[in-house]
């Protein structure tokens, strides 16, 4: 299934839109593109807000007839069973998270005993675990980690984009990773030269214009076999103002989704 993520409206959320998008605001405009599937990702607002805020919230999606999943930071226990009671106000089915938060970096052979102390509780819930691909953590780490766990209820979100920085390649990641993927985040991303030509700034793309080989991710990874959603986002930087920004944000959205809905 095709879904926006809050990272499809990152600017739109911002500060820096004047006013910034609600959460059921986002929740609207995806509806609105004939999209039935909402992951909220690292969206701050969500981990303050009261039990009547979030019961709200959730109402929301449900009277859009929007699926949610959620996704966050970090394999805390405490704060993994956090978002398991908030999969269950949302109805969610999978939480996207990474080994990393904020106020912690365990080592692999802590993230596993983490993992380990938790697992059983989203097997028991139906709820996925996806850990997402990305540069602080090689992919052959990832990797070797959710087969330690050896869970059908932990695998891997796979967003290749991100593993560039280190110096790993996405199409290297996309095989690697193929038979333990559970979640894809769905984004362009291009090199382009500084001015001067001193560099190079690596930064998002409107889909299907940038270096992301996604015809062989969908190869090789097969989600639309495998039930597997795929969740758009953007790297889109600041466009110089908040009207132009937020026009073009919503631009590639666009474009993203027609772009997945031409491949199926």
């Amino acid at each position: 299934m095709i879904g926006l993520g809050t990272y499809a409206f990152f600017w739109q959320h911002s500060e820096r839109a004047g006013t910034p998008l609600s959460l059921a605001g986002a929740f609207a405009a995806t509806r609105d593109l004939g999209v039935d599937l909402f992951q909220i990702c690292d969206y701050a607002p969500l981990d303050t807000m009261s039990d009547a805020e979030l019961s709200d919230a959730a109402a929301a999606a449900r009277h859009l007839g929007l699926t949610i999943e959620l996704g966050t930071k970090g394999v805390e226990p405490q704060h993994l069973r956090r978002y398991l009671e908030l999969a269950e106000v949302f109805d969610a089915q999978l939480v996207r998270s990474m080994l990393y938060s904020p106020t912690s970096r365990p080592t692999l052979a802590e993230a596993e005993a983490q993992l380990r102390s938790v697992v059983g509780e989203y097997e028991a819930s139906g709820v996925t675990l996806a850990l997402e691909t990305y540069e602080q953590v090689a992919t052959r780490d990832l990797i070797g980690l959710v087969e330690n766990v050896a869970s059908d209820s932990v695998g891997i979100c796979l967003d290749p984009g991100n593993i560039v920085a280190r110096l790993e390649h996405p199409r290297d990641c996309v095989e690697q990773t193929a038979a333990l993927v559970k979640n894809v985040h769905a984004k362009d991303f291009a090199f382009a030269r500084q001015d001067g030509w001193v560099g190079f700034t690596y930064s998002g793309a409107p889909m299907g214009a940038g270096l992301h080989d996604y015809p062989h991710l969908l190869e090789k990874v097969r989600p639309r076999e495998r039930g597997i959603n795929e969740i758009v986002e953007h790297w889109l930087p600041w466009q110089g103002d908040a009207e132009t920004t937020v026009h073009t944000e919503r631009e590639w959205t666009r474009t993203t989704v027609d772009y997945l809905r031409s491949t199926t």
